[in-house]
């Protein structure tokens, strides 16, 4: 299907439904074939893939996921969009297009539902800025058997979940997600290939799963808090914005003596350390017996 005709159908089912697209869901919907390769190429899809589709609009990416896949379920949050998917895919027995939000529906229950004969599973989405955070941690945290997850987000955010340590971009979801995974930015997409236009630019992400998280910790969510504290005041040495954010209770001379036993400069800001780093900082305060403080 070429990129003229995706842009046809799409404008052309919308109008004949009568349904006028809603900025609250941050409606864009893809129309251009090249991209959609692009994404079908990144997920590294095969006939006994799986493919969990978030948003999947009136289902271009779905097709293109479905002529290879051998079974697709669609998690579409708007309920005028569902009958129009179901008719579009009526003949697809290899497609299941369930209405619900993504932040809700019961993701175990789908997989043991209907993934139940695949080898891999895949994630594929189109997210909408206002909820491209929450979806990707709420995925990354379910710790389900993904093998990856690609995705079409605004380009700023791209660039902040593949940033490194020590640049702009770099901050908690940066490295809440590379502790889970490998980040690639496969794709630039310019806004003009989306109905409709939206006012920036976005890019396609492979977040490539690990067998294991990135670094060992023993208390994970104390590792998630000492990385949101680092991060919550960016401009503030780490000695200040963790005395300030998490060890309220510790005096500044403590704190610092934990960076230190960490080998952390005291002065350093958030934004410089890495995954290794915060994991050591985060191991030396699981240590320390803050009670008796």
């Amino acid at each position: 299907m070429t990129s003229n005709r995706i842009t046809t159908q799409t404008r052309g089912i919308l109008a004949s439904h009568n349904i006028q697209l809603k900025k609250s869901l941050g409606q864009n919907f893809l129309t251009d074939q090249h991209v959609l390769n692009k994404i079908v190429q990144a997920a590294q899809l095969t006939e006994k893939a799986g493919v969990l589709e978030v948003g999947p609009g009136i289902g271009a990416l779905t097709e293109s996921v479905a002529d290879i896949a051998e079974k697709v379920v669609a998690i579409e949050i708007d309920g005028r969009l569902v009958p129009i998917l179901k008719k579009l895919f009526s003949t697809r027995p290899n497609v299941e297009i369930i209405q619900g939000d993504a932040l809700e529906v019961d993701l175990n229950q789908i997989i043991e539902t209907h993934f139940g004969e695949v080898e891999q599973i895949h994630v594929t989405a189109n997210l909408p800025y206002y909820v491209t955070s929450p979806i990707i941690i709420r995925l990354l945290e379910s710790r389900l058997p993904f093998k990856n997850i690609v995705i079409m987000i605004q380009k700023e955010v791209a660039e902040r979940l593949a940033a490194r340590p020590s640049t702009k971009a770099y901050g908690s979801l940066s490295v809440f997600v590379q502790y889970f995974a490998e980040v690639e930015m496969v794709a630039k997409v310019p806004s003009h290939v989306f109905v409709p236009r939206p006012q920036v630019d976005s890019a396609v992400c492979r977040l490539s799963l690990r067998s294991e998280p990135a670094v060992k910790v023993e208390n994970e969510s104390l590792f998630f808090a000492v990385i949101r504290a680092a991060f919550a005041q960016r401009r503030k040495t780490l000695l200040n914005t963790l005395h300030a954010n998490l060890l309220s209770e510790m005096t500044k001379q403590q704190v610092e003596n934990i960076l230190i036993q960490a080998d952390i400069q005291p002065k350093r800001r958030g934004e410089t350390l890495n995954l290794a780093e915060f994991a050591a900082l985060t191991q030396v305060i699981h240590t320390t017996d803050r009670a008796s403080v």
